[in-house]
């Protein structure tokens, strides 16, 4: 599946409710599964790292999707060599 798809997938499943809950809520939403990724990452299970990796993906697009990003174009900046150096 593409990055596009997968956004598509969240949009129509979840956007009526995702844009009544607006970028503030959705971005809290966010963090805590940022959180909870930052928890798997210091464990010992790569299930739930995975897990939490979709989750935080899944998130994400829920972001762009409330604030009108396409994703797969953004992502562009990198794939298309328009960053240099290294950060």
């Amino acid at each position: 599946m593409e990055i596009r798809q997968f956004q598509q997938w969240i949009r129509d499943r979840y956007e009526k409710r995702d844009r009544e809950r607006g970028t503030p809520g959705t971005f809290l939403w966010f963090i805590e599964e940022v959180g909870e990724l930052a928890t798997a990452l210091a464990g010992n299970d790569p299930k739930n790292k995975a897990e939490e990796f979709a989750d935080v993906f899944a998130w994400l697009c829920t972001l762009a999707n409330i604030n009108d990003v396409d994703l797969e174009k953004a992502v562009e900046k990198y794939t298309l060599g328009k960053v240099e150096g290294f950060k």
